[in-house]
């Protein structure tokens, strides 16, 4: 791809692909344009004359407005561009749909079948707090349970502790019963334990009514004031847990099957042209095919959230996408805090510059298909497609959210890397070739080779394989480490 890159044919930038010196000639479409300052790797330099005033134009849209006369060659970034964002806006209807054209494949994946017509990717026992004063037991099950038996009959046995379930009130409450219920049923578990105190106010008598109908013989539930040795009596449910997920066993399924979460962080330059789109192309691919996936992190739709809507399958889906952007522009000014406090310092140091430019990246892991549901946090996908998910942008609790919301895996782009994982399967994708060789042990799979081969179609049939792998068992890096954490998004009081 050279040293540069125009993403578009109306921007008014480049995007650097590798350093390129001060005084640097570069041929932009037969004009000579000599760089006036020291670029960094995913940084923008301009291409035409900008006026003080006049729109900075990337990926077709603008990312802002010049604060200052900018000259050809210039480096364009935060000392010469803001956003042009404001608070709640209004928005019309105005449909622009694209046909994804894409044949269906012929290709399964190993699964369990669960028996209400779920299908996990992992057969994992769960022990899960209804409230934190009782993590430390459940981990002491754990640790005695590995004691005895042979884990590795089963997949993994993991205790998925939070802080909360108690001093909470109204919907801050119901939020935390409401995803721990969701996870108690996901698929990806063979059999889980819901470890209670007694006291607590996520009682688990409540929490069992919450959940409907369920399947007994692999959700077991235990309050630990009611008996005397909650140890014990622990380990004894998920012993009977663990005989009964000795007899599950893979079978094909489907790709319609798969549920799969969007979600990126640490993001850079190169984000919204390598590791991004590649995402949205596994999205059209798998939607195709019958498949779900899910699009959250909303603070990081404002700037982009046109296109979004323009995509909504109907009036209704446009109308909650509307009050998905709002309703979150709103939580931000009820706390008395700025909506645009984005990019990050690690963001603008990998290039991104406004908030607009950062959205008009995050956005493109949506691909191109219709917008067919909109879940508020807690809800579960419904229909099979593009579903987009009300959460904020932090990286453990969007992916947690997306595992609430019934996503077997997340795939998660990042150009700075990280090591984190959420309760399911996070496979990290890395932006730029570099990171993928300086953090091997984070990074499980490098879109940053596109930069060198151009061949984004390719690419895009590597990763549908290796995504068929991990979906049929293969371990990702952080479930290697036995880095998984839950986050539950926290909204109201404490007591």
């Amino acid at each position: 791809m050279g040293n540069f890159l125009k993403i578009h044919p109306n921007d008014n930038v480049i995007v650097a692909t590798t350093a390129i010196a001060k005084d640097e000639a570069l041929n932009v479409e037969g004009n000579k344009i000599k760089v006036e300052d020291n670029i960094i790797a995913g940084h923008k330099i301009a291409i035409t004359a900008i006026q003080k005033g006049e729109n900075v134009i990337k990926y077709g849209n603008p990312i802002g407005y010049a604060t200052i006369d900018i000259q050809p060659g210039s480096h364009i970034h935060v000392q010469n561009v803001k956003t042009n964002l404001s608070d709640c806006m209004e928005y019309e209807y105005h449909p622009k749909f694209q046909e994804l054209n894409i044949s269906p494949l012929n290709k399964t994946f190993k699964g369990y079948k669960r028996n209400n017509g779920d299908v996990g990717i992992r057969n994992e026992l769960w022990i899960i707090p209804t409230v934190g004063c009782v993590n430390g037991q459940a981990k002491s099950i754990v640790e005695l349970f590995k004691q005895q038996h042979h884990t590795e009959v089963i997949e993994n046995i993991h205790v998925f502790g939070h802080n909360y379930g108690c001093s909470q009130l109204g919907d801050d409450h119901l939020n935390t019963r409401t995803v721990l219920g969701n996870m108690i049923k996901h698929p990806n578990a063979g059999g889980v334990l819901v470890l209670g105190l007694g006291c607590e106010n996520n009682q688990i008598s409540e929490l069992k009514k919450s959940l409907g109908e369920f399947d007994e013989s692999r959700i077991k539930f235990l309050n630990s004031q009611d008996v005397d040795d909650e140890i014990e009596a622990g380990l004894l449910l998920i012993e009977e847990l663990y005989s009964l997920m000795q007899n599950d066993h893979r079978t094909d399924c489907s790709l319609a099957d798969l549920k799969i979460g969007l979600k990126c962080g640490g993001s850079d330059g190169f984000s919204g042209i390598t590791a991004n789109p590649l995402l949205g192309l596994f999205s059209d691919i798998l939607i195709a095919n019958g498949g779900s996936t899910v699009l959250t992190e909303v603070p990081e739709m404002f700037g982009a959230e046109h296109i979004l809507m323009e995509r909504s399958e109907n009036q209704l889906v446009f109308d909650k996408t509307v009050s998905l952007i709002n309703d979150f522009k709103e939580y931000f000014i009820k706390h008395d805090q700025p909506i645009y406090e984005n990019p990050s310092p690690g963001n603008k140091a990998g290039g991104i510059t406004t908030l607009e430019d950062k959205s008009l990246g995050c956005t493109q892991k949506g691909g191109s298909a219709k917008i067919v549901d909109v879940l508020k946090y807690g809800e579960v996908i419904q229909k099979n497609g593009l579903n987009l998910l009300s959460s904020p942008g932090n990286d453990l609790v969007a992916a947690s959210a997306l595992g609430f919301s019934g996503c077997q895996m997340v795939l998660f782009t990042t150009g700075r890397g990280t090591p984190f994982g959420s309760f399911i399967p996070t496979m990290k994708i890395s932006t730029n070739s570099e990171l993928a060789k300086r953090k091997p042990h984070w990074i499980d799979f490098n879109a940053g080779s596109v930069l060198d081969t151009g061949d984004m179609q390719s690419l895009a049939n590597e990763f549908l394989k290796f995504i068929i792998d991990i979906a049929s068992g293969k371990k990702l890096n952080h479930e290697k480490t036995g880095f998984r954490e839950i986050a539950i998004f926290k909204t109201g009081v404490t007591l």
